[in-house]
């Protein structure tokens, strides 16, 4: 059974720093395509970064490039997300998604898999 879950969500102050983390279960990371992305109340859905297993192609929204960074270790099945100075407007519930395909993933946000996802919110 495939699972994904979240955790390292939390409240932090402008400016400040947290690390997002995704365990999954019941498939291999190599074979598939992980990403992550965030919906703020009241918005759409948005891709924030995701990572090729074989290969490791990885791909960021303009609106977190050079702040945040996706990396994962295969040993350990997670696929982690740094997020550095962080800003109000990234404020939303974090999601973990996991499918074979990039295109599918990346270009349609229509995964085979979610997690629960996880709250971030930024504010003084």
């Amino acid at each position: 059974q495939v699972q994904l879950v979240e955790s390292g969500g939390g409240l932090v102050q402008p400016g400040g720093s947290l690390r997002l983390s995704c365990a999954a279960s019941g498939f291999t990371l190599d074979d598939y395509v992980i990403g992550w992305f965030r919906q703020a109340p009241g918005k759409e859905r948005e891709g924030v970064s995701c990572i090729r297993g074989s290969g490791g192609s990885i791909y960021y929204a303009d609106s977190v490039r050079g702040r945040f960074t996706i990396s994962r270790d295969n040993v350990k099945n997670t696929v982690d997300l740094q997020m550095n100075r962080l800003k109000p407007e990234d404020t939303a519930v974090y999601y973990c998604a996991a499918d074979p395909g990039l295109s599918k993933l990346w270009v349609y946000s229509r995964p085979d898999y979610w997690g629960q996802g996880t709250q971030v919110t930024v504010s003084s």
